[in-house]
């Protein structure tokens, strides 16, 4: 009980969530809140799905105490090949990469009333798999893992905080009485690092999926293959692109 305590008071506090706008978003007091958080009182299944969602955690990572795989960025150009969860090592011409599409992505569609950062995951998820199945190579090659939301880019956290305040900045709103992180841009996106045929399957999935909000999205995703074949907390393969349907599938194959 202590440690779910423990497990939404950080996960509030890094969401920059109040108690009181906690207790309000669940329907609680925030004494109740703070019960809670202190181990005093018991956490019920519907308080665990609401918590979920507001988190954007499956209940099994909410209830893990399994620590966050750790992302490094490297120095030199070389990948040294580690084991998930305990390191993810990024390469700097992909964290270059993974910069410059974000930005081109938000400067599209980064100012819609429903592009919070879970939309974000999702965007980026099928533009990179949609770019491998297509060309067989990686766009930003991110690693995504399969949580209860839909596939969610690792890096995400690490590489958006180098970016804060120069390329990017973060403004917590809400959307539907949800909290939202929205991202905005400072700058353009350098599209000299970014090839003709990858803006081409950026532009494909923005004007499919980006006026989807966050369920919408996340329930889509749930329905692809790499997605489906996936174990709960496990890395998503670029490879499954291959077995998709023909729904999502976006090569044409003899």
């Amino acid at each position: 009980m202590v440690e779910i305590g423990q497990r939404t008071a950080e996960l509030r506090k890094r969401a920059g969530i109040s108690q009181q706008r906690l207790a309000e978003m669940l329907g609680i007091s925030r004494t109740t809140i703070t019960q809670i958080e202190n181990g005093k009182r018991k956490v019920s299944a519907d308080e665990l799905a609401k918590f979920s969602e507001i988190f954007n955690l499956s209940v099994d990572r909410l209830l893990s105490s399994k620590e966050e795989p750790e992302v490094i960025f490297a120095e030199k150009q070389e990948e040294k090949k580690t084991e998930f969860p305990i390191r993810i090592n990024v390469p700097q011409r992909n964290l270059e990469k993974f910069k410059e599409v974000l930005l081109y992505i938000l400067n599209k569609v980064g100012s819609k009333p429903n592009i919070g950062e879970t939309v974000l995951y999702k965007l980026l998820y099928f533009a990179d798999f949609d770019f491998y199945e297509k060309y067989e190579e990686q766009l930003i090659g991110a690693t995504y893992i399969k949580n209860h939301h839909g596939p969610t880019p690792v890096e995400f956290a690490k590489i958006v905080k180098k970016m804060m305040n120069k390329d990017i900045i973060k403004v917590k709103s809400s959307y539907f009485n949800y909290p939202q992180s929205k991202y905005l841009p400072l700058r353009k996106a350098d599209l000299s690092k970014l090839k003709a045929n990858e803006i081409e399957v950026i532009d494909k999935v923005l004007d499919k999926l980006s006026d989807m909000n966050a369920k919408q999205i996340s329930d889509y995703s749930h329905d692809d293959v790499p997605w489906l074949t996936t174990e709960d907390n496990e890395i998503i393969e670029y490879e499954s692109v291959f077995y998709r349907t023909p729904i999502y599938s976006v090569r044409e194959y003899e």
